[in-house]
């Protein structure tokens, strides 16, 4: 199985990876398109586009104009240890086996707005570009438009590479809406995830985001190839409630915290 999940907005560049290899993002011709088009924008374009503060705006600028091809672990680190969020929370990739990160290099991919799809130890070098974020280019109005089939057509190269049956989604709207399923070689799987308040299920965004981290992390500690290990993921006191899924939807419930 693939898993899919999305980037976070705050990024670790000061601490060291926690390993020493690294790859190289397949699709970086793609994100130097998009960073000739950010480069032409201004502070104010920025914070207007991005709704982010001028401090973020200003940040942003220097990262577009600083950014270059040519990667190395001096001025770019691997993905899964530079994103920090609430689902790399939920995932601690820190803490990871060596056994379990090759696992991640085969069987997780990090959804981009500007690198379209990274795997774990992929090397990237900081920016902020959401993929729901309108940004205008040569293909389009938006980032959805630019990629089009492009992480899609990524996407089934390596399931049909890995003979993946399933995707596990654990990417949010905002992302996923990047993948077009009805052209996926592959049955596409979305776990929710609620929990109870006041009396009633529901998703709760932080607690959810946590949760397909550590999704993420079952997976990959106990070589969870089947939708049947799947639903047995007991972390944190989740559990699979089968009356309230669907058969592409697995629904995990959990107690008032």
């Amino acid at each position: 199985m693939l898993i899919l999940v999305s980037p976070a907005k705050t990024l670790d560049f000061e601490n060291p990876p926690g390993c020493e290899s690294y790859s190289m993002p397949t699709l970086l011709d793609q994100s130097e398109q998009l960073i000739e088009v950010c480069r032409k924008l201004t502070p104010t374009d920025i914070a207007t586009l991005m709704k982010v503060s001028d401090k973020i705006a200003g940040l942003n600028v220097a990262r577009f104009s600083s950014w270059q091809k040519d990667f190395t672990p001096t001025n770019a680190k691997q993905a899964l240890f530079a994103f920090r969020g609430d689902v790399y929370t939920g995932l601690d990739a820190d803490t990871l086996s060596p056994l379990a990160l090759d696992k991640a290099q085969q069987q997780l991919r990090i959804l981009s707005g500007l690198y379209g799809l990274l795997k774990p130890l992929d090397l990237m070098q900081p920016y902020r570009l959401e993929m729901g974020t309108r940004l205008a280019n040569e293909r389009g109005s938006n980032l959805y438009q630019f990629w089009g089939d492009i992480i899609t057509d990524e996407i089934n190269k390596t399931t049909e590479e890995q003979g993946d049956e399933f995707i596990i989604n654990l990417a949010s709207n905002e992302y996923f809406k990047a993948v077009k399923p009805k052209q996926l070689n592959a049955q596409v799987i979305t776990p929710v995830f609620k929990d109870c308040k006041n009396g009633q299920y529901k998703v709760i965004s932080f607690f959810a985001k946590k949760a397909r981290g550590m999704m993420v992390r079952y997976i990959l500690d106990n070589n969870i190839d089947s939708l049947e290990a799947l639903i047995k993921f007991d972390s944190a006191g989740y559990y699979y409630s089968e009356k309230d899924s669907k058969v592409n939807e697995p629904v995990f419930l959990r107690e008032e915290q």
